[in-house]
């Protein structure tokens, strides 16, 4: 396993992302993790490295770069103290779908002039937050991006005209909605109509609700953190990427 820090231009500044690869030559597929909202920690690069060493070359970009480096609350501060709650909300709200979707200009090419990543299709998944970031990237880059994939997403389909669902048509790729059964920030019965909706669309898509499972339910580090969902959306992940990348 090999990984790296790179410095990667954007229209709003410069991005720190670490790069993780296989060893050996390559290229390897592309895929992009995109993180959650508590920010980049140890945890979400073991998960990027899980990724890698099955044949991918992974990015991990750092969204919050405009407001700080590498800036984190950890895994579990976040739930109890009110004040690093705060700080984390004001970060995440520094981001929305328009500035993840130019940063993503940036990052595919980088991909490009990259020797480890292999040029053409990419992938992408996308935790928490990040959720409708990777659905509103589907869209926006249809002619790269065949593999996506949200895991309790947030803000998936909202009553706003940024909401990522209005532009779902516009998706080439294979998009694959995991849901948690208890999760406020998106509940079961949203997950229902986002499915109605996609429907709708022509795209090819698969929401599935976890069991059982609450939001959060993928991280190791976290109190709610579901092994056996977890293993599952593994498996689905790997299957999306490797029939797609």
């Amino acid at each position: 396993m090999q990984e790296r820090k790179v410095r990667i231009a954007t229209r709003d500044g410069s991005m720190g992302c670490t790069v993780f690869h296989p060893d050996g030559q390559g290229p390897f597929p592309p895929v992009i993790f995109y993180m959650d909202a508590p920010g980049l920690r140890e945890e979400l690069r073991d998960m990027a490295r899980r990724i890698a060493t099955v044949g991918y070359c992974v990015l991990l970009p750092d969204l919050y770069y405009r407001s700080g480096e590498e800036l984190n609350v950890g895994a579990e501060n976040f739930h109890g103290d009110e004040a690093v709650r705060k700080k984390m909300w004001n970060w995440l709200r520094s981001i929305d779908n328009a500035k993840i979707v130019s940063d993503t200009e940036a990052l595919l090419a980088f991909i490009d002039e990259d020797r480890k990543a292999r040029t053409g299709s990419v992938g992408c998944v996308g935790y928490c937050m990040s959720g409708q970031f990777v659905f509103a990237i589907g869209a926006a880059y249809p002619q790269r991006f065949s593999a996506i994939a949200s895991i309790y997403g947030a803000g998936l389909m909202t009553d706003q005209p940024n909401s990522p669902h209005l532009t779902a048509a516009n998706i080439r790729g294979e998009i694959y909605f995991a849901c948690a059964e208890i999760d406020h920030y998106f509940p079961p019965e949203k997950g229902v109509a986002l499915e109605k909706y996609l429907a709708g669309t022509g795209i090819d898509y698969r929401v599935e609700f976890y069991p059982g499972a609450e939001h959060g339910f993928a991280f190791p580090g976290r109190h709610c953190y579901d092994k056996q969902a977890a293993e599952r959306h593994w498996e689905r992940l790997f299957d999306l990427f490797r029939r797609n990348l």
